[in-house]
């Protein structure tokens, strides 16, 4: 089957469908499953071993072990964390902040994209947004969370109203200050959390999005 990328945002009846997709619930599922053992495990319900460590240890995207200071705890560490950092959050609040956003653009991009190219957007984004961190960051901590696979949603978003804009002769103002409140917004977070607002992941997320709206938006894809 062939299709093609929109050169417009949806609307009308095709951002009207009830409900997120069941793969964007599946993923929010895994997401939620890890942080609640997390939490529980933090809480000493699940015995005296708090897991929340350990699995940043081993998941979360780690910075030195990227540039190569740091040796990785297991074979294959440098590449699997460019995902599995996605998965991993710190706290309920991040968890619910991150899938709420991932449900309701993730369901918009679906009845634009399709399953499996959404599917292949949210990976991208969370390995752009990895990539992006881990060059421009020089933070030692762990990083993690999905807003890379969000942003990169609302990248998506963004350049589609950019080609249905310039196609249609409308003015980019509006555009533009969306995308300046975007960066006020995340500069504002990072001072708020001292720094810990990984707008790196956030940048290369966005970036992936934006590019994918642009370029696949004129090419067909075969699935």
């Amino acid at each position: 089957m062939t299709n093609q990328f929109p050169s417009h945002p949806p609307r009308g009846p095709e951002v009207q469908r009830a409900g997120a997709p069941a793969f964007l619930w599946i993923l929010v599922g895994i997401m939620a499953a890890i942080e609640v053992a997390l939490s529980l495990s933090e809480a000493g319900y699940l015995g005296s071993f708090n897991l929340r460590w350990p699995a940043f240890a081993v998941g979360a995207f780690w910075q030195p072990i990227f540039a190569g200071a740091m040796t990785p705890i297991f074979p294959g560490q440098r590449l699997i964390m460019l995902v599995t950092y996605a998965f991993l959050h710190g706290g309920i609040l991040h968890l619910a902040i991150n899938s709420v956003i991932l449900l309701s653009l993730g369901k918009l991009a679906t009845s634009r994209i399709g399953a499996a190219r959404t599917l292949l957007l949210l990976f991208l984004s969370a390995v752009g947004g990895g990539l992006a961190y881990g060059l421009l960051s020089q933070s030692a901590g762990p990083m993690i969370g999905a807003s890379g696979a969000v942003f990169g949603l609302i990248g998506l978003w963004q350049g589609w109203d950019y080609r249905m804009r310039k196609n249609a002769g409308l003015p980019l103002r509006p555009l533009i200050t969306a995308i300046l409140g975007l960066a006020a917004a995340n500069l504002v977070l990072f001072v708020i959390f001292s720094g810990g607002l990984a707008w790196e992941a956030h940048l290369g997320g966005w970036l992936v999005g934006w590019v994918m709206a642009l370029f696949l938006a004129v090419r067909k894809v075969h699935i």
